[in-house]
């Protein structure tokens, strides 16, 4: 796959912005015009970034995946999610297929992409993902697993 100077530049300065801040990447993938990778710091926190060529913005995801017998919970509690993601400047996306999974996403300009504003954007996504678990009480709940996927 061969990438246009732009886009090996966006991966390079994305990867280099991480490891600045404590992240490990890891488990990358080219595919067409896009990169994505995983991220992890101390074992303690987890999610995805994705790039893709024709986008000028960053967009990092993490993903919770339940059980389909919690759906009518969750449903419950579908309003409250969307406002904690809103809070936090987040959006989310909801899928059901063999299991019910939804990500939560942000995003960053890549002309305004430095190490102040994504720590800033990880710390909102981070306290956004946390309130999403107290909402959603992921240790109470039977047939819920935080896999933290993107």
């Amino acid at each position: 796959m061969k990438f246009s100077k732009l886009m090996k530049e966006r991966i390079r300065r994305v990867k280099v912005l991480f490891a600045e801040l404590g992240y490990e990447v890891y488990e990358d993938s080219l595919q067409d015009d896009s990169y994505s990778a995983a991220f992890e710091r101390d074992g303690e926190f987890a999610g995805g970034f994705m790039i893709n060529g024709e986008s000028k913005f960053l967009e990092i995801a993490f993903a919770f995946s339940f059980s389909t017998s919690l759906s009518h919970f969750l449903q419950s509690q579908l309003e409250k999610m969307i406002e904690m993601c809103y809070t936090f400047g987040c959006y989310l996306s909801v899928q059901k297929e063999e299991d019910l999974s939804f990500s939560v996403f942000s995003k960053i300009y890549f002309a305004g992409l430095n190490y102040y504003a994504l720590k800033e954007t990880l710390r909102d996504f981070h306290s956004c993902i946390e309130a999403l678990k107290e909402i959603i009480d992921l240790n109470q709940r039977a047939g819920g697993n935080n896999n933290g996927n993107h």
